[in-house]
């Protein structure tokens, strides 16, 4: 399958940011679809149901955390991969989003060709 095919959700509460990571997957070949808030972020996940999420952990709702652990608890949603892409960059706070279910941790800045080779990775299932 190519990546055309393919649906990435943005959920970034930074609307810079947001369209930066969309338009990286949007070069990439993907079809994006983008939420700055949490609570319409999971209903959007489960209603698309994706191929991968960019997660932000710091929103202005609920905590990004929170959308990956309600994707976890869903049977539907649980093996959607995600990575997370946060500012917080504190082993502890890397162990959290791990331990919340994400494919990857990235911190932010995040670069073109990482976030590129990161989804690739973790889209095909080689996740780090």
């Amino acid at each position: 399958m190519t990546n055309a095919q393919k649906t990435v959700i943005v959920v970034e509460d930074e609307p810079d940011a947001a369209e930066m990571f969309a338009e990286m997957m949007r070069v990439s070949g993907f079809r994006v679809l983008k939420t700055h808030s949490s609570t319409p972020a999971m209903a959007l996940i489960a209603e698309q149901r994706p191929d991968l999420v960019l997660l932000d952990v710091m929103m202005p709702d609920v905590s990004g955390l929170e959308v990956l652990r309600f994707m976890r608890r869903d049977p539907v949603l649980a093996s959607i991969p995600v990575i997370v892409i946060s500012a917080k960059s504190m082993p502890a706070d890397i162990r959290t989003g791990m331990d919340a279910g994400a494919s990857l941790y990235m911190t932010k800045p995040v670069g073109f060709l990482d976030l590129k080779r990161a989804v690739e990775n973790v889209i095909g299932g080689k996740a780090a």
